[in-house]
Order: C-alpha cells, then structure tokens, then sequence
C-alpha cells in the first residue's frame, strides 16, 4: 500500500498519542476531520495500524525485571525451533522475541517481577528444551531509552 506524506502524518501522531481525537488529529495533520477518519479506516482496514494499545507505566505495579535472554540452540531444525517459538509464544513473560543471526539463534525480553520467577520461566522453557545449547542472561539495570514507535521514512 503506498502512503503518502499526510498518511505518514497521521502514523507518526498516532504513534505518540493513540488517544488523540479525530478532530486534533484532523486539525494537526491538515485535514477535515471526515477526511481524516475516513484515511485512519483505511489504514487500519489494511492492517497498517494493528491496534491501539494504552502503555502502563512498569513502577506503578511493584518489581520488575527485565531481562534479555540470549538462546543458543543445538540444532537448526526447522521443527525444532517451531517448537520453542510456540511455546514461547504463549507464555506471558515473553514480552518480544527476536529470531537473529550470529551465533545466538533468539534473543528474548523476558519481564518478571523477581528473581524466582526468572528461574520458574528458567525451568519451564528453557531447560525443558531438549534441543536448548545454552542461554545468557543479561539483567537490565536501568531502561534508559524505551520507545514503541517505527520509523516511518519521509
């Protein structure tokens, strides 16, 4: 689907703020407000907007890890790691899941509220895994920079 520089517009306010009315909106991007609505439609009727969603702050619910776990597989059969990226998929933890290159097969975010429930997660995917090498933890510090949005190329 080709966007244009005003479909753009709309993407990259939607980004910030999913919660703006269609008239700001409207009123920001240089639109009527029918017009508007009538491209954000259609940007969702093509699946370029997916959802909207409401970002919760992660201190107001108490702890929180979040840990990047690099997976090492033994082997690369294709039925194999559709395996672990099923089972991965439905445990709620799992926040993304990168499959990469290198020597590293999936990089995970992995959230938790502690220590315990890493090692449970630990347990419950990764060393059950039959064809699981080995895994790397790196516990997250402090998140300096977050941010959902894409890069939407002018």
């Amino acid at each position: 689907m080709f966007l244009d520089r005003i479909d753009k517009a709309i993407l990259r306010q939607l980004q910030k703020d999913a919660a703006i009315t269609n008239l700001q909106l409207a009123e920001v991007v240089g639109l009527s407000a029918p017009a508007c609505l009538k491209r954000v439609k259609r940007l969702q009727k093509e699946g370029i907007i997916q959802r909207r969603v409401a970002l919760l702050n992660p201190d107001s619910f108490g702890p929180c890890l979040h840990i990047l776990v690099e997976v090492f597989m033994q082997s690369d059969r294709r039925e194999l790691n559709a395996a672990f990226i099923h089972k991965l998929k439905q445990m709620p933890q799992v926040k993304q899941c990168y499959e990469v290159t290198g020597e590293v097969d999936f990089v995970l975010l992995v959230q938790v509220p502690d220590m315990p429930s890493y090692q449970a997660f630990c347990e419950d995917l990764l060393y059950s895994n039959p064809n699981m090498k080995a895994f790397t933890t790196l516990i997250s510090m402090n998140r300096i920079k977050y941010d959902t949005s894409l890069t939407i190329a002018d």
